[in-house]
This record gives C-alpha cells, sequence and structure tokens, in this order.
C-alpha cells in the first residue's frame, strides 16, 4: 500500500524536479531559488536534508545522478544558460570538513547560448557521458575521458534540432543490436508544427547522430518525455507527457541490404493515449522494469499506468498530493470509464472495481477484437458468471476456479474384484 508523506524541502521558490539515485536512497531537488538539495533516507524511511547550496545565478530546470559506479555525482542545468557537474567528496584531514562529505563543483558547461532546459547521464555501458539541451534547439553531448578527474569534459556531439527543446531521454538497451539512442521533446507552442518528438540514432560508420523518426503526431508542447528499460525486448517503448499521456512503441524494421549505413528506420504504434488527468502532464517515469508508468499532471495527482497481459493499458491506482481521498466513483474520461450513478452500476464495480481510501483500482477489459489474445476469449466463463456480486453472508464462492472448466467429481470405488 502506498503511503503519502510530505517533506518539508524549505525551497524559498517552485521546485521544478525530483530525482532518485540509482538505488533509491538519495534524492535531490532543484527550485527556482537557484538552489539543490540532497536527502538522505534514514532506516526508518524517513527523509533528511544532508547538502544545500547554490547551484546556479538562474532557476535550476532540471537535476539528476550519475551511475554509482561514477561516484556520487550530480548534474544541473539552469536558465542562466550553463550545466554544471557537482561530486560529493570526504574531507580531507587538513579541511575544516573533515570526516565530512560535502559537494564541490568539478565542471561549467557553458556552450549553450540560451536556458539550458534538461541534462542527463547516458546509461553506463556508454561511459560517463552527459546530455544537454537548450532552448535554441540544440543538443550537446559531453564526455568525461577521465573518470577520475571530473573536471575536463569533451563536446563530442551537436545536434541542431530547429525546434526549441524542452526534455531528452536516453535509450537504456545495452544490446549491440540497438545503437545509441536518444529521444528529444519540443515544447514548442505553435501546434501548427507537428513532430515535437525525435529520435537521434548514433552511426558507427559517420560517427554522428542522425535523425531516425519523427513522431508526426504529438503535435502539442512536450514537457517529459522516457524511453522505458529495455530488458531484452527487440522494440522500444516510449512515453511522452504533453496535454495527456501517451506511450508509444518503436519497432525496428529489417534493412533491405546488410550495406545499409543509413539509420534505423521504425514502425511506430501509439498502444495508449490517456487524458484522464484533463490538464497539462508535467512527468513521466517507468519503474525499473518497464511494467508501470507514473505521470503527473495540474491536476495534482499522480496517476500510475499498467498493461495488463492483452497489452492493454489501464490506470491501477490515483495518488493525489495532498492526502486526500480520490473517489472512486468519479468519472474517469478517455479510455477509462468508471460506472457510476445507478446501484446496479454500483453492484457490479464492487467486483470488477474496487476504491480504497486514496487509490481507485478501475475495471479491467475483456480481449479487443483482433488482439492475439481475443482467440482465447472463449475459453474465459460468460460475464454472466463473471458479473456476479459476492454476499457477505454467502458460505461458499460462486465463482468457478478460473483454471477448472470442469466441476470436480468424486471417483466411484473399483469393485473388489478388480484393481490391483
Amino acid at each position: 500500500m502506498f503511503v503519502a508523506r510530505s517533506i518539508a524541502a524549505d525551497h524559498k521558490d517552485l521546485i521544478h524536479d525530483v530525482s532518485y539515485d540509482f538505488h533509491g536512497r538519495r534524492m535531490a531537488t532543484c527550485s527556482s531559488d537557484q538552489s539543490v538539495k540532497v536527502w538522505d533516507k534514514s532506516e526508518n524511511g524517513e527523509w533528511h536534508c544532508t547538502a544545500s547550496w547554490k547551484t546556479h545565478s538562474g532557476s535550476v530546470w532540471r537535476v539528476t545522478w550519475a551511475h554509482p559506479e561514477f561516484g556520487q555525482v550530480l548534474a544541473s542545468c539552469s536558465f542562466d544558460r550553463t550545466a554544471a557537474v557537482w561530486e560529493e567528496i570526504v574531507g580531507e584531514s587538513n579541511d575544516k570538513q573533515r570526516g565530512q562529505s560535502h559537494w564541490i563543483k568539478r565542471t561549467t558547461l557553458v556552450d549553450s547560448r540560451t536556458s539550458v532546459t534538461d541534462v542527463k547521464f547516458a546509461p553506463k555501458h556508454m561511459g560517463l557521458m552527459l546530455t544537454t539541451c537548450s532552448a535554441d534547439g540544440v543538443v550537446r553531448i559531453y564526455e568525461a575521458p577521465d573518470v577520475m578527474n571530473l573536471s575536463q569534459w569533451s563536446l563530442q556531439h551537436e545536434i541542431s534540432c530547429k525546434l526549441s527543446c524542452s526534455c531528452i531521454s536516453w535509450n537504456p538497451s545495452s544490446s549491440r543490436a540497438h545503437s545509441p539512442m536518444i529521444a528529444v521533446g519540443s515544447d514548442d507552442s505553435n501546434v501548427a508544427y507537428g513532430g515535437k518528438v525525435q529520435i537521434y540514432e548514433y552511426n558507427e560508420n559517420t560517427r554522428k547522430y542522425a535523425k531516425a523518426e519523427t513522431l508526426m503526431t504529438v503535435t502539442e508542447p512536450v514537457h517529459d518525455i522516457a524511453f522505458a528499460p529495455n530488458l531484452g525486448r527487440s522494440f522500444h517503448v516510449l512515453a511522452v507527457a504533453t496535454k495527456d499521456v501517451r506511450i508509444f512503441k518503436l519497432i525496428p524494421l529489417r534493412r533491405e541490404t546488410s550495406s545499409s549505413t543509413g539509420p534505423t528506420k521504425f514502425e511506430v504504434q501509439i498502444v495508449a493515449q490517456f487524458e484522464n488527468h484533463n490538464s497539462q502532464v508535467w512527468r513521466v517515469s517507468w519503474n525499473i522494469t518497464s511494467t508501470l508508468l507514473a505521470s503527473s499532471g495540474d491536476d495534482g495527482c499522480v496517476r500510475l499506468w499498467k498493461a495488463n497481459y492483452m497489452d492493454n493499458w489501464k490506470c491501477t491506482g490515483i495518488l493525489k498530493g495532498d492526502g486526500s481521498p480520490v473517489n472512486g466513483s468519479s468519472n474517469q474520461q478517455g479510455i477509462l470509464n468508471s460506472a457510476a450513478g445507478s446501484a446496479g452500476q454500483a453492484s457490479q464495480n464492487s467486483l470488477n472495481g474496487s476504491s480504497a481510501g486514496r487509490y481507485f483500482f478501475p475495471p479491467l477489459d475483456l480481449p479487443w477484437a483482433g488482439s492475439r489474445w481475443s482467440c482465447y476469449a472463449q475459453l474465459l466463463p460468460p460475464p454472466s458468471l463473471i458479473e456476479q456480486t459476492c454476499d457477505a453472508d454467502s458460505a461458499t464462492l460462486l465463482l468457478p476456479h478460473p483454471r477448472r472448466r470442469y466441476t470436480a467429481r468424486p471417483l466411484n470405488p473399483l469393485p473388489e474384484n478388480e484393481g490391483v
């Protein structure tokens, strides 16, 4: 069960980003008060601020952690047109903070001429690499040649997106079959210009990043974007936060010839689209197994999305930031429609959907026609059996066992003159 906890962050202005480290035991926050705070989780589950310092001369938009293999390293980006890399070190014997850890700035990246809107470390298998995007429509990729010396970073690539960039996401796949890939989102307000999400892929032959795909159906400003952890899949899954939540599937197409040197072509499928926030969606985030997607919007809710065995995405939970309960009978627009209003519908929801405190769990649908699971729908019990309500006084459950198709009968005893 989820428990909402409030943390007195003590930021003096709006908090723009919250980032967990690899193990989920540390947290970093950044704000328009130009500061970054680091929080550590104690054994009893409480969060305590262990460091706070001014990082930039403007609003800090994003903060992110490097993989712990490279140490305790943070990166931040700001409206002041810079990105910065920070490292936590333990004070030496000649320091005033002897034996205590503190954060020091290792480098400042000043290549951008406009606000730096996002910063992300590359997947661990690519080494210590850092990517930034800015409002001038340029994505920059830096590399630390020596991971022991974080004061030296070299600019490896500059990608011109021709649109104001708002967010970036690395494809985390470590498979040799997948080249390094970056998704870039734009918050350009001109809805007439489609393709607010662009996919760039690294080409081993040219040693440059080239545009592989543009999601032309995304025409509204994009606030966040996130590749799902791959876990050996042959395709990629991408979540986009815009005026709604969208989940795309990118299926690589086989190259016609092995000598083809162009970027990979993809078949783009939109597998889910949710308008339940009824407002702008600002963040999307996957769990480590890519089975659960969380989104947050201007409605003040965090919504959890999950796909069932039919690859049908549904909302599995709604968490309100202020801890107030979510009314399970409230109408959910879009793909999710909770039955409400009549007593008959309410009794049906008692089995197909449930609400508990702050969390509403909507019902799951049967397989849709044409899906690969629709051929198995005939094996399911008829709806008349499934949609029965269970009385509290009933001594036995009226539903058949999901794996038992026939009623078990006792065996007849063998005659005495037969058998072994």
